[in-house]
């Protein structure tokens, strides 16, 4: 199913930061993660993930290392942060509480 991509922008720092709270990545790798782990309804772009790592970066909810792959080419690792974490536990209550209420909308039968 093709999802409005609408729907996703709210939603993608909270799905990036989930990833990275299980363990430090790379660009591709989260791409090819997020993908995997929602059948392929969140296929992110490059052009969309990176500024999203950004303004994760200058935000302070991940930081960034560096490390020469096997190739020569040096591949950045982001990891979540002390900070990230509290801010990702603070949008998961947020997104409960939203998913909730959306349900409710949408699952109530309305007056003829």
């Amino acid at each position: 199913m093709k999802i409005d991509k609408s729907l996703m922008s709210g939603s993608t720092a909270l799905l990036i930061l989930s990833l990275l709270a299980g363990e430090e990545m790379y660009g591709y790798q989260m791409i090819a993660e997020l993908a995997r782990r929602s059948n392929h309804v969140f296929d992110l772009k490059e052009g969309t993930l990176y500024p999203i790592l950004h303004g994760l970066e200058a935000e302070g909810l991940v930081s960034v290392r560096e490390e020469k792959a096997e190739r020569g080419r040096t591949r950045k690792y982001y990891r979540i942060t002390r900070k990230g974490s509290r801010a990702l536990d603070a949008r998961k209550e947020e997104w409960a509480v939203f998913r909730e209420q959306v349900d409710a909308v949408v699952n109530s039968a309305s007056p003829a």
